[in-house]
């Protein structure tokens, strides 16, 4: 059987397909809702470059796409390419956004636990595109030989709420909250608002939440912090 991988259209402007292509792969081209190459019914691969992936944890757009490449493929994966070196070496004039300071850091890691702790993701590190078309060309013969590959690769997604999963990553940013309790928590409180200012015994009483997770979420939202916070230094995900 011949390899074949579906690819987002917005990755034609890299060098992986062609890449891929050289590897001897059948490339199709999608507009892809979830994902950036589609190796399996069971496996969609999200490539982010350094920069993607700091400017994704940033303005949240990460963990909304882990939820959905969980949502629609059993076995995931998330392909780093580059060196986060490169960014945290750069001169503060060249690009002061995504300069990788020694406060930011820690909500990178932050991030980066999440998802493989909570979403169980795996995360693989490409230094370079040969790399990662290598990695999905590996991958592609690794179904083959277990027969996941067989059937259609493309699914009917249909295209999600994005204020939802914005609201969803919202909640799940909360320690010990993963994607099961903040739909609930969404669910039972149908606002995010409503769900963070909700009283602990309120909590509580969400299936599977306990007075012990209750009374540390209201904890952390209530405590008043006595450092001081750096604009543009913290976020969501960062429990300091």
């Amino acid at each position: 059987m011949p390899l074949r991988i579906v690819v987002d259209e917005r990755e034609k402007g890299s060098r992986i397909p062609t890449l891929l292509r050289q590897a001897g792969a059948a490339i199709d081209f999608a507009q892809l809702q979830v994902g950036d190459y589609v190796i399996s019914s069971e496996t969609a691969v999200e490539r982010k470059s350094i920069r993607d992936l700091l400017t994704s944890i940033y303005d949240g757009r990460l963990l909304v796409q882990c939820s959905q490449l969980l949502e629609h493929y059993a076995k995931p994966v998330i392909v780093i390419e580059g060196n986060i070196l490169n960014l945290a070496e750069t001169r503060e004039e060249d690009d002061d956004n995504l300069k990788i300071s020694r406060d930011r850091i820690h909500l990178v890691y932050l991030t980066m636990a999440k998802i493989a702790l909570d979403f169980r993701i795996p995360m693989i590190s490409a230094p370079a595109s040969e790399f990662t078309a290598h990695l999905l060309i590996t991958m592609v013969n690794k179904s083959l030989e277990e027969g996941a590959s067989k059937g259609p690769l493309l699914k009917r997604i249909k295209k999600t709420n994005p204020v939802q999963l914005q609201q969803l990553s919202i909640l799940s940013s909360l320690p010990g909250i993963g994607d099961k309790l903040a739909l609930r928590m969404l669910e039972r409180f149908l606002t995010p608002q409503r769900a963070l200012t909700a009283s602990a015994a309120e909590l509580a009483r969400i299936p599977g939440f306990g007075s012990a997770r209750a009374i540390k979420i209201r904890k952390v939202l209530d405590l008043p912090n006595d450092r001081k916070v750096v604009p543009h230094e913290r976020s969501l995900w960062d429990e300091e």
